[in-house]
């Protein structure tokens, strides 16, 4: 919707703006190594995991086919903001996930990089881990004991 959009308002940039969606995956950073070997650890010791993102359905189904992206694989179900038209940091979407998945909040651990969606986790009664890089995140998951020795 928005690329129709942009291009009826700029009809010459066309090519530009369509490359935004016929080039995606080009422009996705892709996988982050030691997350993703954080993900596989976490996975192979029976940890569940679901993932929530704000990506739209649209780029998201163009990444997920990638080989590169096998590792979603490792999750029970992935959460589409642009699939259930909210989005974080709105309480809403957070109640859903908790809903599908059964679990109370006090249950769940909510990993995000940004800190507004941290915080809206938390005012939920997660438990919340700011991301910034997979070193911390792997020592705060073994402090909780969720990740387990090598």
């Amino acid at each position: 919707e928005a690329v129709a959009e942009l291009v009826a308002r700029h009809p010459h940039e066309r090519v530009r703006i369509e490359a935004y969606q016929e080039r995606w995956v080009e422009m996705v950073a892709g996988p982050i190594a030691p997350t993703v070997a954080l993900l596989a650890r976490l996975d192979d010791a029976g940890v569940p995991l679901w993932a929530l993102t704000n990506w739209s359905a649209e780029t998201f189904a163009l990444v997920r086919p990638d080989p590169a992206y096998a590792f979603l694989d490792r999750f029970r179900r992935i959460f589409v903001s642009g699939e259930l038209r909210l989005a974080k940091p709105e309480p809403a979407i957070f109640q859903h996930v908790l809903a599908v998945i059964g679990a109370p909040p006090e249950n769940c651990l909510f990993i995000d990089d940004a800190q507004r969606n941290v915080a809206a986790a938390a005012a939920l009664g997660m438990r919340t881990h700011l991301f910034t890089d997979a070193a911390g995140l792997g020592q705060e998951l073994a402090r909780l004991g969720l990740l387990p020795e090598r």
